[in-house]
């Protein structure tokens, strides 16, 4: 589905990752790991073309692509709502962006808001909602997309414990029941173990795969598995070698 290969990026002298390789199966849940800095955010704007890349191929469906910026929704950790529309506006704006057929769009949206636990808030502004109702209004947006491809930068990671442990299962919905292939980025290994697939785990800069597992078992995942807690250790200890270097 998606291949990255021996991508490169530099600012300036500063290497942020040579020879990067990535492979996202369809409908797979790949999750990213790693130190703070090490360039997990820079390869989602080489991706999608924020930022341009120094070297490498970028594959999508087996075909050479420029970007994925037309073929990937992507949510970042803050939700990104304009203060002066509505919930519902926000979540219609792809739509009206892409000249679609609002009608139709907007029964997407409200079928979209009963499944996600917003029916009733549609006319509310986002400073009106809490931060994991206004999370879920962004992740209603992403599925307005209607991309296959969705790219999550720590989505949760302003939230609560609470409303963040909620929330995953919305966000394993998008490869269940809306059939994406979701490349995720988080901090949080406990989430990355619950929602995953694979995990890599990156190295600091210049970022490389220093580990990767490929996870059993139905989502979400029991955190007390005896297999689940010797890769968490595995994974701290990676990092926090990654950290004293």
């Amino acid at each position: 589905m998606l291949n990255v290969s021996n991508l490169s990026k530099r600012f300036g002298d500063l290497p942020i990752f040579e020879n990067f390789n990535l492979e996202l199966p369809a409908r797979g849940f790949t999750v990213l790991i790693g130190p703070s800095g090490c360039g997990k955010s820079t390869l989602f704007n080489v991706l999608t073309g924020v930022a341009t890349r120094d070297g490498g191929i970028v594959s999508w469906r087996g075909e050479a692509v420029e970007y994925l910026k037309d073929t990937s929704a992507y949510m970042q950790q803050k939700d990104l709502l304009l203060p002066w529309f509505s919930v519902k506006d926000n979540a219609l704006l792809p739509a009206r962006i892409a000249g679609q057929d609002m009608t139709a769009a907007g029964k997407k949206a409200q079928s979209l808001f009963k499944r996600l636990g917003l029916a009733g808030f549609e006319s509310y502004l986002p400073g009106e909602i809490s931060g994991g109702m206004r999370q879920r209004c962004a992740l209603v947006r992403t599925l307005m997309f209607e991309r296959e491809l969705v790219l999550l930068d720590e989505p949760l990671s302003a939230l609560d414990a609470i409303t963040r442990r909620s929330l995953q299962s919305l966000l394993l919905l998008l490869q269940v029941e809306f059939e994406k292939s979701i490349l995720m980025i988080t901090h949080d290994i406990e989430e990355a173990l619950r929602l995953a697939d694979e995990v890599l785990v990156l190295s600091g800069r210049p970022m490389r795969v220093l580990d990767r597992f490929c996870l059993p078992g139905p989502k979400l995942r029991r955190l007390d598995d005896p297999q689940l807690i010797r890769i968490k250790e595995h994974v701290l200890t990676l990092l926090q070698e990654e950290l004293e270097k």
